[in-house]
């Protein structure tokens, strides 16, 4: 069990800021008459004595509030551009971030949870002793902003009035970290108050970029306070690392469902679509997928754009499962982002309109960004992510250069995107969630889409996500496990948010009418894994549309689905149906064959894979290996009779 307010509060010990007389001092002190009268607005004792002990602890010689207005923001971005975090690109509203070389993606190897004496913490996560993670926070934070400016926003990790949002300070000396989560977030800070007192609680993240050297990478750390609630970030630049609203929140969230939602909460790292089907219904799908693995392609194949990356979740009153997108922009991953496969996104990037943050990307004389799988012709020189850059250039070690770090992103606000449904966005009550999805990056072994038939077996689905590793992690290579696709971000031991899923998707307050289909899908099988040469997909990035469209159609029992031991797949005639009328492409029976035939020897693998690791963490629920036995069981049984292929038709003789 997570206790709240355990330990020492290690901002303000270092701050050692305890009452508000001794706050209104130093705001005196370090915020001019426009600045001191915003932060007059503000009540509450426990966000004001953190700012205090926030300043107190860094120690900027001046501090800005935002408040969501045009004006604040303009001053972030002159701020940003004054202190060279960003530069204006050839179009209006573009920058450009670079990170530290060595720092273009998230630091897995020096991110902590801070725990408390015999607290329990995920056995794929780092910790520290309280402590300890004092010492190191007062060795490297205190005075860390002498010279530089504070800026403090106030934000809504939700829409104003959810149940499930979550208010959130972000304070940093980066205008590139503030700037970002003015697109990415809802700055609420005329509700903020409201909303702490509603609630009960708020996040809070303290970061400075130091004197941003290569250099000091190795003392870059990130902290995350699960009892405080607080998180702490030094000597780093990239978003996943300072941006801390994001995914460091996003674990306070997790924490938040698994040990206070009563079974009637999750928060998962997933998108959320809205998929128009026959006669204009709308039919809401969140799925999960690590980073770099289809996300946001699948996001956006729906109609109805709401998120592409977090998404929190609860069962109303009327048992229906809600949901909303903690964010309000997209920090997305542009390598292979193109017109063919990303058409609206594209619009906005190589359109004038919209603010567009870039970051790691290529930048040519012209200064215009570019990068890989862009479909475009590409510079021969530019400078990227590593300085100046030519075409055929090395690094040190004899490997080429790419045009752009596969982790390059853009940041750009989901209003922008013309599918982008604010309506349902902004909705506090969320929307209906319909279809589960979990995806990872599955090159040999599982079909395209497939459902659980039962919800049981669907948390299975999301807990044997198996993924190449991605440029999201610094150092990340080779295949890995990647439970839910939020296993990065799961502070508490594995059994507990395991325990979580199963009562959750099984929790009987949910309508029988209104139970979500789950589902697996697997954009990346490819050629040779079906008996070819080549290493290209046994598919297009389009057909995603054509497996939502399928699973539409299934939650409302408009086709019917081949049974095998993984799941129930889609029939040939639906498929072929719908890919004529969604995508107006032919779609053979031999493909069909080589993307939905079982190939039962690798997933057994998979299927032991899973169950040996899982049976080295303590307090599985015996569900999972109860699910995974009796699928290996079937599975050896038609292995027996078929063979270690086995065929859609075979299925389909069985059935008769």
């Amino acid at each position: 069990m997570l206790l709240r307010n355990k330990g020492v509060d290690i901002v303000s010990e270092l701050g050692g800021i305890s009452d508000l007389k001794e706050a209104e001092v130093i705001f005196d002190a370090k915020m001019d008459s426009k600045n001191r009268s915003k932060i007059s607005r503000i009540k509450n004792p426990e966000v004001l004595l953190k700012i205090a002990n926030a300043i107190s602890m860094c120690e900027p010689d001046s501090v800005v509030i935002l408040t969501g207005s045009e004006e604040d923001r303009q001053v972030v971005r002159d701020i940003a551009l004054k202190k060279g975090e960003e530069k204006k690109l050839a179009m209006d509203g573009h920058t450009i971030h670079y990170d530290l070389k060595d720092e273009q993606g998230r630091i897995v190897d020096r991110t902590f949870y801070i725990v408390n004496e015999n607290e329990q913490t995920s056995s794929l996560a780092k910790k520290m002793l309280r402590d300890d993670a004092l010492k190191t926070v007062d060795q490297h934070m205190k005075g860390i902003m002498h010279g530089k400016t504070m800026i403090v926003g106030f934000y809504m990790r939700g829409p104003v009035g959810s149940p499930a949002s979550n208010p959130a300070l972000e304070i940093s000396s980066s205008a590139y970290v503030l700037h970002s989560a003015e697109i990415l977030y809802r700055n609420s800070f005329d509700n903020f108050e409201k909303e702490v007192d509603k609630l009960g609680y708020f996040f809070c993240n303290i970061h400075s970029e130091g004197l941003n050297r290569t250099e000091d990478l190795p003392n870059a750390r990130v902290f995350m306070d699960r009892s405080h609630q607080t998180t702490y970030s030094f000597n780093c630049t990239y978003a996943g690392n300072t941006l801390l609203m994001k995914k460091g929140n996003h674990r306070f969230a997790v924490d938040k469902a698994v040990y206070q939602g009563n079974d009637m909460a999750l928060a998962e790292h997933m998108f959320i679509t809205g998929i128009k089907g026959p006669n204009g219904r709308v039919t809401w799908c969140a799925g999960a997928a690590p980073s770099g693995c289809g996300k946001t392609t699948t996001a956006m194949a729906g109609t109805y754009f709401v998120g592409d990356d977090l998404a929190q979740m609860w069962i109303d009153k009327n048992g229906s499962i809600r949901s909303i997108n903690p964010e309000c922009g997209i920090f997305g991953i542009v390598e292979d982002v193109n017109l063919a496969g990303d058409p609206i996104l594209m619009d906005k990037l190589r359109n004038p309109g919209a603010e567009v943050i870039w970051t790691n990307v290529l930048i040519d004389d012209n200064d215009v960004p570019h990068w890989n799988g862009n479909g475009e012709e590409s510079p021969v020189k530019g400078r990227n992510f590593q300085g100046e850059w030519k075409k055929g250039m090395v690094d040190e070690n004899g490997k080429k250069i790419p045009l752009s770090h596969p982790n390059a992103r853009c940041t750009i606000a989901s209003k922008e995107l013309s599918n982008y449904s604010e309506k349902d966005a902004e909705n506090p009550a969320g929307v209906e969630i319909r279809i589960i999805t979990y995806s990872g990056r599955d090159s040999d072994t599982m079909p395209p889409v497939w459902t659980a038939k039962t919800s049981d077996e669907g948390v299975v689905i999301g807990a044997c996500i198996v993924s190449a590793a991605t440029a999201t992690e610094v150092g990340a290579v080779g295949i890995k496990r990647a439970p839910w696709a939020n296993a990065p971000f799961i502070p508490g031991a594995l059994g507990d948010y395991m325990k979580a899923q199963f009562n959750f998707f099984g929790n009987k307050k949910i309508d029988e009418n209104k139970k979500p289909v789950i589902a697996g899908l697997n954009y990346f099988l490819t050629e040779s894994a079906r008996g070819g040469s080549s290493k290209k997909l046994l598919g297009e990035k389009k057909d995603v549309k054509v497996w939502l469209a399928w699973l539409d159609r299934y939650v409302h029992g408009e086709v019917q689905a081949v049974c095998t031991p993984i799941g129930c797949m889609p029939r040939y005639e639906d498929l072929k149906d719908l890919f004529k009328n969604i995508i107006d492409k032919d779609y053979s029976k031999e493909l069909y064959t080589k993307q939905f035939s079982l190939y039962i020897d690798k997933i057994i693998v998979r299927i032991d894979l899973q169950a040996d690791a899982y049976g080295k963490e303590e307090n599985i629920p015996k569900m999972l290996f109860d699910v995974l036995k009796k699928q290996k069981e079937e599975l050896l049984v038609l292995k027996n009779r078929f063979g270690s292929i086995v065929t859609p038709a075979n299925f389909e003789e069985k059935v008769r």
